[in-house]
């Protein structure tokens, strides 16, 4: 069974490997402890991510959108908030599926549920499709003939 510790390390791989594919400047912090896990550079600016190990239940995604560690105390949960990260990466093993969830999309929640198939009741309304917040869906660099006449137009100039 794999640790916490080996679970975020995958996470992060995984999230890179999946977001460099889709054409993503990726960028590591040099030092550990800050907030941000990675930094992506897609849409015009950069964007301080938040890697997390998604697990799957049943037809749904669970993306915990907080940290958690021992103190004194107890237990210390913590939640992000837009000063400290743009969005969360979720990587889910299982799949071998990635989701991009800027923090807007998360507002105060503990955790967000990704829905792979329909809810058993049919609820329609507030469900977050998991299709929607894939990588592909929301990190996808602008390819083909738009693009490349950018590039000719600008080489020509």
């Amino acid at each position: 069974m794999l640790t916490t510790d080996q679970k975020g390390a995958i996470a992060e791989l995984g999230i890179a490997w999946h977001a460099t594919r889709l054409g993503v400047n990726v960028y590591k912090p040099v030092a550990e402890g800050g907030r941000c896990d990675l930094i992506f550079d897609f849409n015009g600016r950069l964007w301080r991510v938040q890697c997390k190990w998604a697990r799957r239940l049943a037809g749904v995604i669970i993306v915990r959108c907080y940290s958690c560690r021992r103190a004194r105390e107890g237990m210390r949960v913590r939640r992000y908030t837009p000063e400290e990260i743009d969005a969360f990466a979720a990587y889910c093993a299982e799949l071998d599926r990635c989701f991009f969830l800027p923090i807007e999309s998360v507002g105060n929640k503990r955790n967000v549920q990704l829905r792979l198939a329909p809810a058993r009741n049919n609820q329609r309304d507030g469900i977050n499709w998991a299709e929607d917040f894939e990588f592909a869906a929301k990190l996808a660099q602008p390819q083909g003939a738009v693009a490349q006449l950018g590039e000719r137009l600008a080489g020509s100039q």
